[in-house]
């Protein structure tokens, strides 16, 4: 038995999440399905290394199963390509000892968020990016984005919907946001992420560039530990699992 890792892209717009769902198509049942064939009607389990919502993107998820099968791994990349949809790929795949997970040896990953930022909406962003239509100070924005670098309790910036147990503490190394033309980019990397939390910190700093609130106020925002003191969550198509690090 060996185990195989490898690393994903999807477009998440036809997808009702990353996870297994009855009747429902997922990233998960697809890539459990591509594997069904391969292994002749055998049932191989996938294991990613986190669950994305619906409509949400991957550029980099990762995932890892176990196989009895000897095959390269340039035939297991074709294999499972030539049996996926168009809209889900496999950049690379790898093999890697029997210790490693997924899941559980994740040590960063990198979240992605787009807002188009114009008066007109453009029907071909629709499912990419967050279409905001109203003026934002970037340089303010920025400012707010520092306040959540380093190590701090996400409470605040986590759905109330969450069923994760236990600390809500979470290290971020980044935090960032630039403009280019009409389009904003938000980088954020970190030792994890709570649900929903990228899209709540986006939906805070757009308070900021309007003026709604001041950058000092993410700092008390995480201080309080309470979600209801902040707005609506923003969509998900904005947003894409950027990237999973692992231990070298």
């Amino acid at each position: 038995m060996g185990k195989i890792k490898c690393e994903v892209s999807y477009d998440g717009t036809n997808f009702s999440g990353f996870q297994i769902q009855p009747k429902k198509r997922t990233v998960h049942g697809e890539l459990e399905k591509a594997l069904l064939k391969i292994h002749k009607g055998e049932h191989v389990r996938i294991h990613p290394s986190g669950r994305t919502d619906t409509g949400v993107h991957a550029k980099g998820q990762t995932i890892h199963f176990e196989t009895p099968f000897q095959i390269p791994l340039d035939n297991w990349k074709r294999a499972l390509n030539t049996l996926l949809p168009g809209d889900l790929y496999v950049n690379t795949v790898e093999a890697v000892p029997e210790s490693f997970h997924a899941r559980y040896d994740v040590i960063e990953k990198e979240y992605r968020y787009y807002v188009w930022n114009e008066k007109e909406m453009d029907v071909f962003k629709r499912n990419y990016a967050y279409q905001f239509q109203y003026p934002l100070d970037i340089s303010v924005m920025q400012e707010a984005c520092r306040y959540l670098e380093g190590t701090h309790d996400f409470t605040t910036f986590s759905s109330a919907k969450a069923t994760t147990k236990g600390s809500k503490v979470r290290t971020l190394y980044q935090a960032s946001c630039e403009k280019r033309g009409s389009e904003i980019e938000f980088i954020f990397r970190g030792s994890g992420f709570l649900y929903n939390m990228v899209r709540i910190i986006v939906g805070a700093m757009l308070d900021v560039g309007q003026g709604r609130r001041n950058p000092l106020d993410i700092a008390k925002l995480l201080e309080k530990k309470d979600r209801r003191l902040l707005g609506e969550t923003v969509p998900p198509q904005g947003l894409y699992l950027w990237k999973v690090t692992y231990k070298s």
